[in-house]
């Protein structure tokens, strides 16, 4: 199982993630903090994957809301990606729509 980590501090690294888990008694798989594409910077958030459904749950009831370095941590089951693009309404264009008649009438 996958689980989302969030606010998390900026100077929490891998193995900081990995060791707080095991102090909570709970083995992981691996762990990826994720960092900014451009700058390589911690973005506060990561995931965990704990392969054992079991200990996953188990993680999930026991780290979730408790403190990791100063601050209270989010700990949630991940949801899948979704792909990046356009919504569903959306057109190319002046992004002003088609107004018949030309210019807008003042609201006054």
């Amino acid at each position: 199982m996958k689980l989302y980590v969030g606010n998390l501090p900026y100077q929490a690294s891998e193995a900081d993630l990995e060791n707080w888990f095991s102090q909570a008694g709970v083995t992981v798989d691996s762990v990826a903090l994720i960092r900014d594409r451009f700058s390589g910077e911690p973005r506060g958030f990561g995931f965990v994957e704990i392969h054992n459904h079991d200990a996953a749950v188990a993680a999930l009831a026991t780290c979730n809301g408790k403190t990791f370095m100063g601050r209270t941590v989010v700990v949630n089951e991940a949801r899948p990606m979704t792909p990046l693009g356009r919504s569903g309404g959306e057109r190319r264009g002046s992004g002003g729509g088609s107004r018949k008649g030309g210019r807008r009438t003042p609201r006054w």
